[in-house]
């Protein structure tokens, strides 16, 4: 667990038999955390504390100790079992299901990492009544992502949910709903061959934006990353594949009401380009995106070219100075 979620949910479960007697890794609290230096403390702790191919590793916390101790778990030994606890809504909905885990290097995100379910995920929403309102609302933007993969009334359901103000009831079924999306697109394709990438809308150039935040010393929540990425590729995806105007408007309002903007300039172009050339979705040096053409009709493995991106990069700058489209 990190520093930050050992004194809010550690003593919730330090004293379950079979759990009061083992050593507590604590690691440091934010993603600037999630690199090599903190992987290799764990696993110190691992061979110090004499755990063997039969251990079980617990992660309790956000998506950082989920995806890092993931990881730990899925290399020491060759593999031992873990399983994850998510406290944060963005770890419930996403980082602690799928079986992705990993770190970052060299300044991109999740650069290093493997594919290790965990053993099991254990969902407890009143987790979340400790949740600042930032970090609730930095979640929500990977469920209305997955509100985007379906078809029916989930899209809209979701956007009327006031995450601000939440009511928590509502927040637990609306969870319940996002989590299946998830799991039943990685039970179809567990290593992201194909329609596993559908689950990477908004994150190519959300990672992108992550990865400036982080150059400049300014890191920011990776769900607002998503959020912004998501207006970018859905203007990818309206000028590419028809995907509708009407429901691109939509969620600049959104975004920007619930989410902000994210200050950058042309600039910052050639940087952007270059960290997107590292996403794990291109092929022969081509960028490829997961696009829309509308509410779960979804396009894998989209190719975008330079000038594209530009255009959708001016399409936010545009949007955030309150210009019309």
């Amino acid at each position: 667990t990190d520093s930050h979620t050992r004194g809010l949910c550690f003593p919730l479960i330090e004293n379950i038999p079979g759990i009061s007697s083992e050593r507590c890794i604590e690691i440091g609290a934010g993603d600037e955390f999630k690199n090599t230096e903190t992987l290799i403390s764990v696993w110190k702790c691992l061979v110090e504390g004499g755990a063997n191919r039969h251990s079980l590793l617990i992660n309790l916390g956000g998506g950082m100790p989920c995806d890092l101790g993931g990881f730990a778990a899925a290399t020491f030994k060759r593999g031992i079992d873990f399983i994850n606890i998510p406290t944060t809504l963005l770890a419930q909905v996403d980082a602690s299901v799928g079986g992705k885990t990993g770190i970052n290097f060299g300044g991109y995100k999740n650069e290093i990492g493997s594919f290790k379910q965990a053993k099991q995920v254990l969902v407890d929403t009143s987790l979340l009544k400790s949740l600042d309102s930032p970090n609730l609302i930095s979640g929500f933007a990977e469920m209305i992502k997955h509100a985007y993969l379906q078809k029916g009334d989930l899209l809209q359901r979701t956007l009327k949910f006031d995450i601000r103000n939440p009511e928590m009831a509502v927040l637990a079924r609306l969870v319940a709903e996002s989590i299946k999306i998830k799991d039943d697109i990685v039970s179809d394709d567990p290593y992201e061959k194909g329609v596993r990438k559908a689950l990477n809308l908004g994150h190519t150039v959300g990672h992108a934006f992550e990865s400036l935040a982080l150059r400049r010393n300014a890191p920011i929540l990776h769900g607002y990353a998503v959020a912004f990425g998501m207006v970018v590729e859905l203007h990818l995806a309206h000028k590419k594949l028809g995907f509708s105007q009407e429901l691109l408007v939509q969620l600049c309002d959104y975004v920007k009401e619930v989410y902000g903007t994210f200050e950058f300039s042309r600039s910052d172009y050639a940087y952007l380009y270059e960290t997107m050339t590292h996403d794990k979705k291109n092929q022969q040096g081509r960028l490829n995106f997961t696009l829309l053409r509308s509410p779960g009709d979804i396009a894998i493995n989209t190719h975008c070219d330079k000038d594209e991106i530009r255009e959708s990069l001016d399409f936010y700058l545009m949007i955030s100075a309150n210009e019309k489209p």
